[in-house]
């Protein structure tokens, strides 16, 4: 008798964040992450409706990396009765610990916490909670997860530690892809090729609809964009993210300046999160590319440089306006939806001197996504500000597979694929690479929508 899987897309359908898969089937059920919805606010009014789902019912929760928009709803799931097991690579534990605490600091007391009452949601106790429910698991360890089923981690070259699941049942596999990476990354490993026999896939499609810049070419706009800051004497401010943009900028930045193809200038890393991460960082080596490792066994400290401060204590971060230019000040959050950029964007982007960097995708709605398209005023802090300052945008940085690359993760699988679907991106560039699975490998392709239930059978 052939079984079947009850797939439901409780989150991440049409949506860039809020990764929320629920699978029923072979004596289980479990989720596919579990993010927060994020756009022009941290806390969407959508993330505190409650799940579709009875979270007392869930018996895993396997976590693909530790983004907040695939992890941060955990305590939410928590708070309705979750109970079960929490499963990652050891390396997206550790940094989802850092993600987590910083978001119930957020959550729990800003003005969307008080509105929805997020103190019983985000919490030490909560945290406490999580962290007792959470295993790890390493990359290539087949595990079993129900009758008859198996899971293994495979690298999916995204962040550290992420990885893209393979569910097999009778030699038949089905694939959440999770993030993948846009590869080849600066710091970590490449994306590994599909194994064979998927008949299934799940699959993200942040950039279904276009493509980045190569490598040389991404390396050499951010050589250009530090070396026009240093002669005109301005101020570059990039909005970074905490986990993967950071750690690759800083390897980036000391490469060009320790080969002297950029002039040293103050490179401040304004983030105490992105400080904390880097700590990670520096625990797995083993996750990086062969060539960094060799790096760093040589004596290369990778993320120090001639210039190089941290600014971990809010007066460190103050202290910044009084260094004179030019300089270069890397600050969380990655869309200015928060977090210490705020203030430096206020500070800094009426002057035409000065120079905004996007490095990553701009969820709608964020002031990051305003920014870039070309606003010429925006609101910080309830004060209008000027957009003088130069935008710039160098999608090679970008933590996601463009166009090109997820059409060519698929391609392996083309001959054993029953049915690809097509989440995690917005409509455009869904829709979009879903046609072109149809058109160029023939390949049936789906575009679910929000909440939709998809069964998938399997041959007994």
């Amino acid at each position: 008798m052939n079984k079947q899987i009850k797939l439901t897309c409780a989150g991440g359908a049409l949506s860039v964040t809020g990764a929320n898969f629920l699978v029923e089937g072979f004596d289980k059920t479990f989720l596919v992450d579990c993010g927060l919805e994020q756009g022009s606010k941290m806390a969407e009014e959508t993330n505190w409706d409650p799940f579709i789902y009875d979270a007392k019912s869930v018996d895993i929760l396997f976590v693909t990396h530790a983004h907040l928009d695939h992890i941060g709803l955990i305590p939410k799931l928590i708070h309705e009765g979750f109970r079960g097991k929490i499963i990652s690579t050891p390396a997206t534990r550790d940094i989802a610990k850092l993600m987590l605490e910083d978001t119930v600091g957020i959550l729990g007391s800003s003005k969307s916490g008080e509105v929805f009452n997020l103190k019983e949601i985000y919490n030490e106790e909560a945290l406490h909670k999580i962290f007792s429910l959470w295993e790890t698991q390493e990359y290539h360890k087949p595990m079993s997860v129900g009758s008859d089923l198996s899971v293994e981690f495979f690298d999916a070259g995204h962040i550290l530690g992420s990885v893209f699941l393979v569910f097999e049942y009778n030699k038949q596999k089905f694939v959440f892809s999770g993030d993948l990476g846009n590869s080849p990354s600066p710091l970590i490993r490449d994306t590994e090729k599909l194994p064979e026999g998927i008949k299934y896939l799940l699959m993200e499609s942040v950039y279904g609809d276009r493509n980045h810049e190569g490598r040389d070419e991404r390396k050499e706009k951010l050589r250009q964009v530090l070396q026009s800051n240093y002669d005109k004497k301005g101020v570059l401010v990039v909005p970074i993210f905490s986990l993967e943009r950071s750690q690759e900028f800083l390897y980036e930045i000391n490469n060009l300046i320790e080969d002297g193809e950029v002039p040293k200038m103050p490179v401040f890393l304004d983030s105490p999160l992105a400080l904390k991460v880097t700590e990670v960082f520096d625990n797995y080596k083993s996750l990086f590319r062969q060539d960094v490792q060799k790096e760093i066994i040589e004596g290369d400290d990778i993320f120090s440089f001639p210039g190089f401060k941290e600014s971990m204590a809010t007066r460190e971060s103050k202290a910044i306006a009084k260094i004179p230019n030019p300089k270069v000040i890397l600050a969380g959050s990655g869309m200015s939806s928060g977090g210490r950029v705020l203030h430096h964007e206020k500070a800094y982007l009426s002057d035409s001197n000065n120079t905004i960097l996007i490095t990553g995708f701009q969820t709608p709605g964020s002031l990051g996504r305003l920014i870039q398209e070309g606003a010429k005023k925006v609101t910080i802090f309830d004060e209008e500000v000027l957009v003088n300052a130069q935008v710039e945008t160098v999608r090679g940085y970008s933590g996601h597979k463009d166009s090109d690359g997820l059409v060519a993760f698929v391609e392996p699988a083309q001959t054993s694929l029953k049915q690809v679907f097509v989440a995690m991106g917005e409509m455009k560039s869904a829709t979009h690479l879903a046609q072109r699975l149809h058109d160029e490998l023939d390949i049936v392709a789906h575009v679910p929508k929000p909440g939709e239930v998809i069964m998938l059978d399997f041959e007994a």
